[in-house]
């Protein structure tokens, strides 16, 4: 996700919106390096509140992603697959914090 949107950065009216691509390139960045922290954390005690972290910021590139589709910065098809991208490592990031929760809860054997 992240390359999608430095590449959309460079390709289209968004570099040119210095504040909007400065924010989504921010959060893009920030869905893998809070995914990196959690993981380098205290094991599965800390992951699950980064992994949040890191779904809320793939949240917030696709609701930046429907602005730059608004001011016309983005055409439909490249909303489009951002969209989707952002959608599927949405729904991965949710199953990964399932499956640690689910790993925490259950008694050691």
């Amino acid at each position: 996700m992240a390359r999608e949107v430095y590449r959309l950065a460079r390709e289209t009216p968004l570099g040119r919106d210095f504040k909007l691509r400065d924010q989504m390139c921010d959060a893009a960045v920030s869905v893998m390096s809070n995914i990196a922290e959690g993981f380098e954390r205290d094991g599965d005690r800390e992951f699950p509140h980064f992994l949040s972290i890191a779904k809320a910021s793939c949240g917030e590139v696709r609701s930046q992603n429907y602005v730059a589709l608004d001011i016309g910065h983005f055409s439909d098809e490249e909303f489009a697959a951002l969209r989707s991208r952002c959608e599927r490592i949405s729904r991965m990031i949710a199953a990964l914090r399932t499956a640690v929760l689910r790993r925490r809860s259950d008694p050691p054997r």
